[in-house]
């Protein structure tokens, strides 16, 4: 369905709504998918500013017989937010906090509102919203009822539709109307409503004996309608019908507000890990466990221990808690509301191990046991690997990954092993490991087959593994759906699970809400088959343009040597959407649009590689805009689970670009800096005439592409020179100059030569003697000159590879420069010479750390101010060399170093500098950084290793932020009096 098909659809939406309205195949490309394995091109997307909005989408949309899609996070596992309708995205604004009633815990919420956002807003209160998905830094409320969400608390806290207790909603035909509770015999109620629920409440009478009969006695179930909400209990006259909406996917009535039962925010908790020498024992294990009364368990298996231990963001946590190989563990949290209470769960935990045969002293089937986690540290560590468990899973780089379709059956805890065990000869039956994961506590275990959805042979074994799997839960008269809802993926198999009368009952409640099934048809009721490859995201056909990739992607499969394989790695998990805690995603947590976030540009990419989105995709405009507000900050490296690097895809589409449009003047001030500066900072004085007439600055702003309202980095009048050091004696380093500090900041160089000779170094500076100076090519990769990029890389490691096949360190201050030896030049010059030179490359703090835990740093050092606030560089955080900037900073006695929890500053190199990105550079600063730093007394330190980080600080708060060099100067110096400044 083409969007050219409703120029007059588009045009109403636009003139009627003050929301955004997208009518571009780009835009509609990143909404076609979600978490799963389907995609859908829609015919638009609208993202509403109010609830008007959303009535005059659903009234427009009525008028031209359209239909439409509520859509949050967009992490539904199996399509339940995709169709070729109008997707409406809740997510950007109608995410608030509508009203808090403390004394009787309970809130409105809009329903674009984020959980953990949520969560966040009610924690001064000491309450929370318990139903903890591990989606929950994206997953969104609306979404979470649509699909009645669990998480892993689900066996104290219940699932969404126990903590629902209203929603106000709009029906397709425009009106609104309230869900809550109402009597048997709908008495009050007057109009449409008394009539709708009348009609819903005979027919909960009507078919009341069948679903007792069919409905499985387990909590997970979340198949189909609750239509047993409109069979009332025999202690009680009413009826919620709030819960009828719950779980019903956004095909009955959009959600507009949401009323949520909240609880007591917990305090204390512990965890025992619980290992099993087999997956059998670990399933039989949770009937006994659960008897502790435990708040969740949830099952590891040893599939997701090694890809978690493959991974640099989760490998140091799992050496924490996992001990030798087990076939699987168990998580098992006690959250009483006392710590002894607690204390004394975990010791009867180790008792009930131990009587169901488990020791540390036992060997074979045996061998297991508790490893405590009473720390909450430890423990958010813990819960951070077993939320990313289905991300984990999804980092497999071959071109089978596991997919979700029967992942989430539930049976009673006693039939848990006997069933696992039946699904796993299924799995081999059909020549395809299973990984499992998630919530045993109440018989609800994730496991995903491994298949290549391109393959219609595998599209095939999908399905019948699905029959097989259903069969299998039928026969423990459990639930096929426990968890994730339906979706696509499960709505065909109620026939299967549900007999054909409750598909009746459940296709009348559908007529009875939407008879012109316009709310997300296809959904619940009247599904497509699951394995109709049209509505895969790799439909037949599917195929990449190959391009001529610029980097080394071997590491992956498919097309432009592997680049296609890096690109699929995205899942659409969304996790690149949170807008607190780490880096990723800092475009996304300013403008809250799916095409700034790492989800939205991969996806971009693989339809702009795979020809869906016109001839010259990759080379287009429309690409330019999606990657024009990444900042490289490679964030997603290390945060996303899958490890899309988009850091790196976005040099392939700078390049790709650039061959085809050439490089604007702009581009070729920033990439040349290198060869220019030697010849510009001699007219120093000249060249800072610019920061210091406003008028220059806006003389010059159309023709250099530098926004008149910054200031530029300014020329020093004593730049760093290459003069070797003069000391004798000591071990030899490196010291690689980079462009930045040598010209702009030379006093940092200056005072690294002072702390290395001082740690007991001869340092020599990086050069080639009689030829110009070395870079490590960074200006040229952000602006896509790869070619001249991978020159300098050449000259660097030709220059340093002598020195690193001797075990010298190569040192470095600035960390996007320093940090390119160990990452990109490993894709751009692969080869052995890169290695042995990345293995070599270490910043300042790396080196010095590495010799105080070997005892070979003997130094006094006195604090130079009582306290120090410290920002972390993007590409220090991303390849895990930040604790080494935190760690060398507690070697000063008595300095006091508070962290600042940031995501990137937003200035990024010249990113910040640029007339078009300029204020979005400061409005990143101004999410954390800026008001952290000038909220901070004068006396303290601030203190940032990246140069964009300090001219973004001085900029935005007029505060002088220092790099670790000159802050291990003035301890050396406060310490030792008499000592002499280094030569320049």
């Amino acid at each position: 369905m083409e969007i050219s098909q409703h120029p007059e659809l588009m045009k109403r939406l636009s003139s009627e709504l003050a929301g955004d309205v997208y009518a571009d195949k780009f835009t509609r490309g990143r909404y076609a998918t979600d978490a799963s394995i389907y995609q859908m091109m829609p015919a638009g997307v609208v993202i509403p500013r109010t609830v008007a909005d959303v009535q005059a989408a659903i009234e427009i949309a009525r008028e031209f017989e359209m239909p439409l899609t509520p859509r949050g996070g967009g992490t539904s596992q199996c399509g339940q937010t995709v169709n070729s309708g109008l997707i409406i995205d809740n997510s950007r604004y109608l995410n608030g906090l509508i009203e808090l009633d403390v004394p009787n815990q309970r809130c409105v919420v809009q329903p674009g509102i984020v959980l953990d956002d949520l969560n966040r807003l009610l924690k001064p209160h000491g309450l929370w919203f318990p139903v903890d998905v591990s989606t929950a830094s994206r997953a969104t409320i609306g979404g979470m009822t649509a699909n009645n969400s669990c998480g892993q608390r689900s066996i104290h806290y219940g699932t969404m539709r126990h903590n629902v207790h209203a929603v106000n909603a709009i029906l397709p035909n425009g009106n609104p109307m309230r869900f809550d509770e109402v009597a048997a015999s709908s008495q009050g109620l007057s109009g449409d409503k008394q009539e709708l629920v009348s009609d819903l409440l005979a027919l909960g009478e009507r078919e009341a004996s069948n679903i007792r009969e069919r409905f499985p006695n387990v909590l997970r179930r979340v198949g189909g309608y609750n239509v047993d909400a409109l069979v009332p209990a025999p202690s009680t006259d009413t009826h919620n019908l709030a819960h009828l909406l719950v779980g019903s996917e956004g095909t009955l009535a959009y959600s507009t507000e949401i009323e949520l039962k909240l609880w007591p925010l917990p305090g204390q908790r512990v965890l025992g890990v619980c290992h099993f020498p087999s997956f059998y024992q670990a399933m039989d294990a949770p009937q006994h466990l659960v008897e502790l009364g435990p708040h969740a368990v949830e099952l590891v298996d040893s599939t997701m221990i090694a890809l978690a231990r493959d991974i640099d963001l989760y490998k140091d946590s799992v050496a924490e808690f996992v001990r030798g190989d087990p076939a699987a563990i168990l998580l098992v949290e006690f959250a009483f509301e006392t710590q002894d209470e607690n204390l004394k769960h975990l010791s009867l935990l180790h008792e009930k191990m131990a009587d169901l045969g488990f020791t540390w002293n036992g060997s074979g089937d045996k061998h297991g046991g508790v490893v405590d986690a009473v720390d909450p540290a430890l423990q958010a560590r813990i819960g951070e690997v077993r939320k990313a468990g289905l991300n984990i899973m999804m980092s497999m780089k071959s071109e089978g990954k596991p997919v979700s379709f029967v992942e989430d059956c539930a049976v009673e805890l006693p039939d848990l092993a006997e069933f696992t065990a039946g699904l796993t000869e299924v799995f081999n039956k059909h020549g395809t490991p299973g990984t499992w994961y998630a919530h045993a506590s109440v018989g609800c275990l994730h496991v995903r087959p491994v298949l290549n959805m391109k393959l219609e042979k595998d599209a095939n074994t999908m399905r019948e593994i699905a029959e097989e799997a259903f069969d299998l839960v039928l026969k423990y008269k459990g639930s096929h759906s426990g968890e994730h809802g339906d979706g696509i993926s499960r709505s065909e198999f109620h026939h299967k699970m549900f007999g054909q009368q409750m598909v009746t009952c459940f296709e009348a409640v559908k007529h009875l809400f939407d008879p012109g099934n316009l709310f997300n048809p296809g959904k619940i009721v009247n599904a497509p088959r699951m394995n109709d490859r049209t509505l895969f995201r790799y439909q037949p056909g599917y195929n990449m343009v190959p391009i001529k990739q610029q980097l080394d992607w071997s590491e992956w499969t498919g097309a432009s040597g592997g680049l296609q394989g890096a690109i699929e790695m995205c899942n659409n998990n969304g996790a690149c959407r949170k807008i607190k805690g780490g880096v990723m995603c800092p475009s996304y947590r300013v403008t809250r649009n799916e095409k700034d976030v790492t989800r939205g540009r991969a996806n971009t990419l693989r339809l702009a590689m795979s020809g869906q989105l016109g001839a010259d995709a990759m080379s287009s405009d429309a690409m330019n805009e999606t990657m024009k507000l990444c900042v490289s900050c490679k964030a997603c490296k290390r945060e996303c689970p899958t490890g899309v690097d988009m850091a790196k895809m976005k040099l392939e589409v700078q390049a790709a670009r650039a061959a085809v449009h050439g490089h604007t003047l702009h581009e070729r001030l920033i990439a040349h800096l290198p060869r220019y500066a030697p010849f510009a900072s001699k007219l120093h004085g000249l060249m800072n005439l610019r920061n210091r007439h406003q008028w220059l600055a806006k003389l010059t702003q159309s023709i250099s592409g530098f926004a008149a309202h910054r200031q530029l980095p300014g020329w020093s009048p004593a730049p760093f020179t290459n003069q070797a050091d003069t000391a004798t004696g000591g071990r030899d380093v490196v010291l690689l100059a980079d462009t930045f500090n040598t010209w702009f900041e030379p006093d940092n160089l200056r005072a690294a030569r002072k702390v290395l000779a001082a740690a007991g170094y001869r340092v020599n500076v990086a050069q080639v003697p009689g030829q110009r100076k070395l870079c490590c090519g960074r200006t040229y990769l952000a602006t896509g000159m790869i070619d001249k990029a991978r020159t300098e890389a050449l000259r660097m490691v030709d220059a340093l590879l002598p020195y690193a096949q001797k075990g010298v360190p190569i040192v470095g201050l600035e960390p996007s420069c320093l940090l390119t030896l160990r990452d990109e030049y490993k894709v751009l010059i692969p080869g052995a010479a890169t290695d042995t030179v990345a293995e070599q490359a270490m910043l300042l703090e790396e080196l010095l750390l590495k010799d105080h835990a070997s005892g070979t740093l003997s130094w006094a050092l006195k604090a130079p101010a009582e306290k120090a606030l410290l920002h972390g560089h993007c590409h220090q955080k991303a390849l895990g060399a930040f604790s080494a900037v935190q760690q060398t900073l507690a070697l000063i006695p008595d300095l006091k170093v508070d962290v600042i929890e940031t995501s990137c500053c937003g200035m990024a190199g010249a990113f910040g500098l640029a007339t078009e990105t300029a204020d979005v550079s400061l409005e990143m600063a101004e999410l954390d950084l800026l008001p952290a730093v000038r909220n901070a007394d004068t006396q303290t330190l601030i203190v940032a290793d990246g140069t964009s980080c300090r001219h973004q600080i001085e900029h935005g708060s007029q505060r002088t932020a220092m790099h670790v060099a000159e802050i291990l100067a003035l301890a050396l110096d406060a310490a030792n009096p008499t000592l002499e400044s280094s030569a320049t």
